[in-house]
């Protein structure tokens, strides 16, 4: 009985997810950038889980949350799910991260992009940047569709997301995704929650690199998708979430990710709790401290966001 409970309930949240959300879309209305044809493989790992998890993506799609009350100078917040380059929690990194942001009159996008699988794209290291690279052309070429302001359109990352989110923030100098009408590819703004930042053997979650560079990579390679090696003037302004005893991703990450900000004179906040584990999601169980309250503070300070 129990078990049939926790898989309705997954199954529900995807439902409701659906229902509160705009239509999801097709990220690219043609062809995918650099995609094998192949069958379509996602799926939910375990339907048992009470946060549906999907796996095995290749078919990106980005779901609209649009506030109640519009205004065509708000922020938008394009949010990636972590989930160790393995698949994405699409629900507590994802919509109900976009419900909570739609409550500060903030429009969010919720991608979900493609898992790095040689089955699924020629090139496994570039297939997710493709996608959110994408999605801020998208957003910004849309932006008075959305009713958001086209200098105002951050990336918030979870985990592997977070890794992703930072590498939109450090290699949009490098697109890898065509860009027919010129619009900017770096985002204004980042948050990075619990964040994989570095390859390196020392910080690195083995999981995430291993299948995003594969299971020998380079010195180069590790170099380059070392983002807090790849931090400069024009990394754009961050916050960072981190709890000081997460086991799965260490907390240095967050912390050289943050180093490196200071030394470029990027304004930068660090949140440290000093417990919460890992992928705590909106909620840290520890602590009555709510960290998106505070995600909303900053943005105010930063003049991304209008006091309410």
């Amino acid at each position: 009985m129990k078990v049939m409970i926790r898989r309705s309930m997954a199954l529900l949240t995807l439902v409701s997810a659906a229902a509160f959300g705009q239509q999801e879309v097709a990220l690219y209305p043609g062809a995918i950038p650099g995609a094998i044809t192949n069958a379509d493989e996602e799926r939910v790992r375990d339907p048992q889980e009470v946060y549906p998890f999907l796996v095995e993506i290749s078919r990106p799609t980005m779901t609209t949350y649009l506030p109640s009350r519009p205004d065509a100078n708000q922020p938008a917040v394009i949010i990636l799910p972590g989930g160790g380059y393995t698949g994405v929690s699409i629900m507590k990194e994802g919509h109900e991260v976009a419900r909570k942001l739609n409550e500060y009159g903030i429009a969010a996008f919720v991608l979900k992009y493609r898992t790095p699988n040689p089955r699924h794209m020629r090139n496994v290291t570039l297939g997710p940047l493709q996608d959110v690279q994408e999605a801020i052309r998208k957003v910004r070429q849309r932006a008075a569709d959305f009713r958001v302001n086209p200098q105002r359109i951050g990336v918030m990352g979870f985990s592997a997301g977070g890794h992703l989110a930072s590498s939109a923030a450090t290699h949009f100098n490098e697109p890898v995704v065509a860009k027919p009408d010129k619009i900017s590819i770096r985002p204004d703004f980042l948050v990075l929650v619990y964040p994989v930042i570095s390859m390196s053997d020392e910080l690195a979650h083995k999981g995430s690199r291993e299948r995003l560079l594969g299971p020998s990579p380079t010195t180069a390679a590790i170099n380059a998708w070392s983002n807090e090696l790849m931090v400069d003037v024009t990394t754009p302004p961050t916050l960072v979430v981190h709890a000081t005893d997460d086991s799965t991703v260490s907390v240095n990450n967050s912390l050289r990710f943050f180093t490196a900000l200071q030394a470029n004179s990027v304004p930068a906040e660090l949140i440290v709790f000093p417990a919460g584990g890992h992928g705590f999601g909106l909620n840290n169980p520890t602590t009555p401290d709510k960290w998106a309250d505070r995600c909303r503070d900053w943005m105010i300070s930063q003049g991304l966001l209008a006091p309410r």
